[in-house]
C-alpha cells in the first residue's frame, strides 16, 4: 500500500511540473476549470489513438481542473497498461477558459525474436519451452525479468545452482518498433552434494538415513578404493595382504562399510541438489521415523553450505521418544465385526506405532488386503475410515478407527470415449461394471486390466472415473480411452546358415472385421474394429527355402461369451540345396511340412477367474525326400511322417500389462497327446523299419511355464521364469520320434530351424540351436537290427532371472533396459537328466516396442560353461529376438 501511495504522489508531481513548464504563468495553487476541446496522441506507431485515448477517460468537452486529479489519474491509467516506455500529458490553451490535451508517448518494444549464448544448440527448443515470451508481443521489463528468473530455474534444476542470466535488446532492422532478445547463460560447474552430515540421530545411523534420502544423494568419491586399488597394482601379496589387516588402516571390513555406504546408496542416483527435491526428502524422512514408531520427530535446523566448489548439508534432527499401540477399537461398523475389521488391520497390542502402515491398510494395501478394499469390493463406495488418537499415555498410544459406512452405491450410468477405431461392443463386452450392479472397486480394477490387455489402448492411460451420487445412491463410471494402432507390419531380412539370406514379410491385423469385410469405406487399410485377429507371413530365399502361414482369431464366438476360435495353417519347403551347389549331381534333397489346427478356448470362473482353457487339435505332416543332403539327423532321409494330436492348455494370467509388466504371474501347462497307436494294434515293432514306425507319430507331451513379475521400486521390475518340457512315449514298442523334440541355444527364434518340427527353446549366451544331444535309436532293416542317429532332447529345463526398468513407456515406442542371468539344458532320456546340470549365461539387453513392428530386441550373453563339442566357455554371444517369447 506504501508503495501505491509513493508512485501515485511521484505522479502527480511529474504530472503538475510537466504542465507548469508548458505554462509557467499558471498559478497551481488556484486550480481553474477548462473546457477540453480536442484530445491528440503522438508518438504511435502500432497503437490506434483513438483507443489510447479512451484509456485516459478524458474526452472532448469535459470539464477538468488544472492543476488536478483528471490528468494524474489518465497518466496512472495509461502506464497501467504496460504499454509504454514514456508519458508526457501537456496542455495547450487555445481560447479562453479551453483547452487542447497532447498526449506524447513512447511505445515498449515488441519482440521479434530471442536467442542464447552460452548453451548447446540441442537445449536451446528445451529452454525455450521454459519462457512464458510470444513473439509479436510488447516487451515489457517484467516480461524480460521473468524469463530471466525461468532460465535460472530451469538450470538450477539441472544441479548448476550459481547460474547467472542477464539478457540485452538489439533493434531489428526489419521491424520498425521490434527487439532482438538475446540472453546470456553462465551456467558455471554443476554443484554436487559433496557430503550429508546428520545431527542428534541415535536410533538410525547415517548411511540408513542417507538411503531414504531418495532425490538428494551425496557424490560419488573413490578416494579410499583408488588408494587401494594403487597398493593392489604396486605392492607384493603380502605387503598389501598386511596393508589390508594392519590395526592402524582402513581394515577389510572398513573397506566393504565404505562401499556399501557411498556406492550401493549412490551409484544410480545423482548428486545435484534441487530444492523441491530436497523439501520432499525431508518430509520423506520424517516419514520413515513416523513408521518406526518415533511419533513426535522432526527436523529441527538444516543448513547447506559451500564445501570446496560443491555443497554440503548437515540436517539436525529432534528424534522423540519411541511410541507403541495400546488399545485399537472401532467405531460405526455395522456391516462387518471388530473381528473382521482387526484381522484385516493386522495390528496388536504391543506393535511399534506405525501410522503409514494404520494409513495403508485402511485405505490402500498392494496386495488388495485394506479395510476400504473389503467395503468398496461390496458396494460400499461412499465408505471412509478415520483414525482418530484418543489417548497418548508414556509411550503407548489408543487409537479409536471411526467408520462411516454410507449406502451402497449402484452403477448408474457407463460410458466409453475415445475408442475411434474399435467398436463399442469390443469394449463394453469387456466391461465388468455393469449397470444395475453394486459398486466394487475389484471388478474396476480388473476391468482396467482387461482393456489394457487388448492392445488396442494406451494401457499407460486407461484409467476411470468413478463420478459419485451421494444424493440418490449411485455412481456413473467413465472410460477414457487412448486409441493406439497394433497391426503390425513384420519386413526383415537374416541368414540362414547354408540356406543362405531369407526374406521374411508379415502382417498382423490384431483388430480385424470380418463383418465389415465388404465395406470398402470401413478398411484402414482393412476392416477393423470387432477385435479379431488375423495374421499372414511368408518367408522365402527363392527356390531353396519357402514359407507360408495363416491364422485367423474370433476371441467371442457368438458374440456372447469369450470363447475364442483359432484356425491356421503353414506350409513350409525346404530344398534342392545340392542341386543348386552341383548342378551335374543331378541329386536333390527336400523337406516339406503342411500344418492345419483349430483351436477353442474360454476364461474359468474357477479356481478364480483368470483362468483359462483351450482344447485344439492339430494334424501335420512331414515330408523327406533324400533330406540327409539337407544335413538333418532325423534318422530317415525318405520317408513320411503324420502326427494327429489333441493338445489342453490350462494357463492363468494376471499380468498388469502387455507390454511392460510391473506385476503379476503367467503359469501354463499344456499337454499334448496323440493316439496311442501302439497299444492300439497288433504290429511287431520290432520287425518294422525306422519310415514303419514313424508314419504316424506316437507320443505324449507335457509344457509347464511360469513367469512372475515384480515391483522393486518405481517401475524397477524383476521378471523370474522357469520352463520345463517333457515327450516321451506310452510304452517300449516305439520311443519318441524325430519330430517335437527340444533344441536350445541362442535367441530362441527358429529361423529355419521350425521346420525340423522342433521346440526351439532360447538359452542366450550360447549359439543358435546348439545344445541339441543326439540319440540312436533301433529300426529293423533287411532282417537286421540297425540303428538310426536322431537329434534333439525329449527332456528340458531353464530358468531365468531378469532385471527390467524402463526408458520409455510411451505407446508409440515402449523401450526398457534389462540385466538377465540363466541356466537351461536339455537330455534325450530321462534316465540322463539332472537338474543340476545346466549350462549358464548372464548378460544384458533392451527391448523396444512398437505398434507396426511388435517387440524387437537385442542380448548379449556371456556363457560360462563349454560350448558344445569344445572344451571352453562359450563367452560373449549377440542375439536378436522378435516377438515376446515364451521360453
Amino acid at each position: 500500500m506504501k508503495r501505491q501511495l509513493l508512485l501515485l504522489i511521484g505522479i502527480l508531481i511529474s504530472a503538475n511540473t510537466l504542465l507548469a513548464q508548458v505554462n509557467p504563468a499558471m498559478d497551481y495553487s488556484k486550480p481553474r476549470k477548462y473546457e477540453v476541446v480536442e484530445v491528440v496522441a503522438t508518438g504511435l506507431e502500432y497503437l490506434d489513438e483513438g483507443a489510447v485515448i479512451a484509456i485516459t477517460g478524458i474526452s472532448k468537452g469535459d470539464r477538468i481542473d488544472i492543476p488536478g486529479d483528471d490528468i494524474s489519474f489518465a497518466i496512472k491509467k495509461l502506464w497501467r497498461q504496460g504499454l509504454f516506455a514514456d508519458i508526457t500529458v501537456r496542455y495547450e490553451v487555445v481560447d479562453e477558459g479551453k483547452i487542447k490535451l497532447v498526449l506524447d508517448l513512447e511505445e515498449l518494444p515488441r519482440l521479434t525474436r530471442f536467442t542464447f549464448e552460452g548453451i548447446k544448440k540441442a537445449k536451446v527448443s528445451e529452454v525455450s519451452d521454459e519462457l512464458s515470451l510470444v513473439k509479436g508481443r510488447i516487451l515489457t521489463d517484467a516480461s524480460v525479468k521473468n524469463a530471466e528468473l525461468n532460465i535460472v530455474k530451469f538450470y538450477k534444476g539441472k544441479g548448476f545452482l550459481n547460474v547467472e542470466v542477464t539478457s540485452r535488446q538489439k533493434p531489428d532492422n526489419l521491424v520498425g518498433n521490434g527487439v532482438e532478445l538475446i540472453f546470456k547463460v553462465d551456467k558455471k560447474n554443476k554443484v554436487k552434494v559433496k557430503d550429508i552430515y546428520f545431527v542428534g540421530n541415535e536410533a538410525f545411523g547415517d548411511r540408513r538415513l542417507k538411503g531414504r534420502l531418495k532425490n538428494t544423494n551425496e557424490k560419488l568419491r573413490f578416494t579410499l578404493f583408488e588408494d587401494l586399488v594403487s597398493r593392489a597394482l604396486h605392492s607384493k601379496p603380502k605387503d598389501w595382504f598386511q596393508f589390508m589387516t594392519q590395526q592402524d588402516s582402513v581394515g577389510i571390513s572398513q573397506a566393504l562399510d565404505y562401499f556399501g555406504e557411498h556406492v550401493n546408496v549412490n551409484f544410480f542416483k545423482s548428486s545435484k541438489l534441487v530444492k523441491a527435491d530436497y523439501e520432499e526428502d525431508k518430509n520423506t524422512l520424517i516419514d520413515f521415523y513416523n513408521s518406526k514408531g518415533y511419533r513426535d520427530a522432526e527436523i529441527s535446523y538444516d543448513s547447506i553450505f559451500k564445501d570446496g566448489n560443491n555443497i554440503a548439508i548437515e540436517i539436525g534432527i529432534d528424534e522423540g521418544k519411541k511410541y507403541y499401540f495400546r488399545d485399537i477399537n472401532w467405531t460405526g461398523n455395522f456391516k462387518y465385526s471388530d473381528k473382521v475389521l482387526s484381522a484385516v488391520l493386522n495390528i496388536n497390542k504391543g506393535d511399534i506405532y506405525n501410522l503409514e502402515k494404520i494409513n495403508r491398510k485402511l485405505n490402500y494395501d498392494p496386495t488388495g488386503n485394506d479395510i476400504s478394499s473389503i467395503y468398496m469390493d461390496n458396494g460400499y463406495l461412499f465408505f471412509n475410515v478415520t483414525p482418530v488418537e484418543v489417548n497418548v499415555e508414556q509411550d503407548s498410544i489408543d487409537l479409536e478407527l471411526r467408520v462411516y459406512e454410507g449406502a451402497q452405491a449402484t452403477i448408474n450410468k457407463v460410458t466409453i470415449n475415445g475408442n475411434t477405431r474399435t467398436n463399442d461392443h469390443v469394449v463394453l463386452r469387456e466391461l465388468r461394471t455393469i449397470p444395475g450392479e453394486k459398486f466394487s472397486r475389484e471388478k474396476l480394477i480388473r476391468t482396467q486390466r482387461e482393456l489394457s490387455q487388448l492392445g488396442y489402448f494406451n494401457p499407460e492411460t486407461v484409467n476411470p472415473t468413478p463420478i459419485p451420487n451421494p444424493n440418490d445412491g449411485t455412481v456413473d463410471i467413465n472410460w477414457d480411452l487412448e486409441e493406439v494402432s497394433n497391426d503390425q507390419i513384420q519386413l526383415s531380412g537374416g541368414w540362414g546358415g547354408f540356406i543362405g539370406f531369407v526374406g521374411s514379410l508379415g502382417v498382423t491385423f490384431n483388430n480385424f472385421s470380418l463383418s465389415n469385410f465388404l465395406d470398402f469405406g470401413n478398411w484402414d487399410p482393412l476392416p477393423v474394429g470387432d477385435g479379431q485377429i488375423l495374421s499372414l507371413q511368408f518367408q522365402a530365399n527363392g527356390r531353396q527355402f519357402q514359407s507360408y502361414n495363416f491364422s485367423f482369431t474370433e476371441p467371442w464366438l457368438g458374440g456372447k461369451k469369450p470363447n475364442a476360435l483359432t484356425i491356421g495353417g503353414s506350409y513350409s519347403y525346404q530344398g534342392d540345396f545340392v542341386n543348386f551347389r552341383d548342378p551335374r549331381s543331378g541329386i536333390s534333397g527336400s523337406f516339406r511340412i503342411f500344418r492345419g489346427f483349430a483351436s477353442l478356448s474360454r476364461r474359468l470362473k474357477w479356481p478364480d477367474n483368470y483362468f483359462t482353457l483351450a482344447n485344439s487339435l492339430e494334424y501335420s505332416r512331414y515330408t523327406l525326400n533324400n533330406s540327409n543332403r539337407l544335413g538333418f539327423q532325423l534318422g530317415c532321409t525318405t520317408c513320411e511322417a503324420n502326427n494327429i494330436s489333441v493338445k489342453t492348455t490350462i494357463a492363468r494370467n494376471s499380468v498388469d500389462n502387455p507390454i511392460y509388466p510391473r506385476k503379476g504371474s503367467n503359469v501354463s501347462l499344456a499337454v499334448s497327446l496323440t493316439p496311442p497307436y501302439s497299444l492300439l494294434n497288433n504290429k511287431n515293432y520290432d520287425e518294422l523299419s525306422f519310415e514303419e514306425s514313424i508314419n504316424f507319430l506316437e507320443f505324449n507331451k507335457w509344457m509347464f511355464d511360469a513367469s512372475f513379475f515384480n515391483q522393486i521400486v518405481g517401475d524397477l521390475v524383476i521378471n523370474t521364469r522357469a520352463n520345463f518340457g517333457i515327450i516321451s512315449s506310452y510304452g517300449d514298442k516305439v520311443g519318441v520320434g524325430p519330430f517335437e523334440r527340444f533344441i536350445l541355444g541362442g535367441s530362441g527364434l527358429a529361423g529355419q530351424g521350425f521346420i525340423l518340427g522342433s521346440d526351439i527353446i532360447a538359452l542366450r549366451g550360447y549359439e543358435d540351436n546348439s545344445l541339441r544331444p543326439t540319440e540312436f535309436v533301433r529300426s529293423f532293416e533287411n532282417g537286421a537290427a540297425t540303428s538310426r542317429q536322431i537329434s534333439g532332447g525329449t527332456i528340458y529345463n531353464k530358468f531365468v532371472m531378469e532385471l527390467r526398468y524402463p526408458i520409455s513407456l510411451n505407446p508409440s515406442a515402449t523401450i526398457f533396459v534389462l540385466g538377465f542371468g540363466e541356466a537351461g539344458n536339455t537330455w534325450t532320456d530321462f534316465s540322463q537328466y539332472n537338474p543340476y546340470d545346466l549350462k549358464r549365461s548372464a548378460g544384458v539387453g533392451a527391448r523396444i516396442f512398437m505398434p507396426a513392428f511388435g517387440t524387437i530386441g537385442i542380448d548379449w550373453g556371456y556363457g560360462f560353461d563349454n560350448a558344445p563339442g569344445t572344451n571352453r566357455a562359450s563367452g560373449g554371444q549377440i542375439h536378436f529376438t522378435i516377438g515376446n517369447q515364451q521360453r
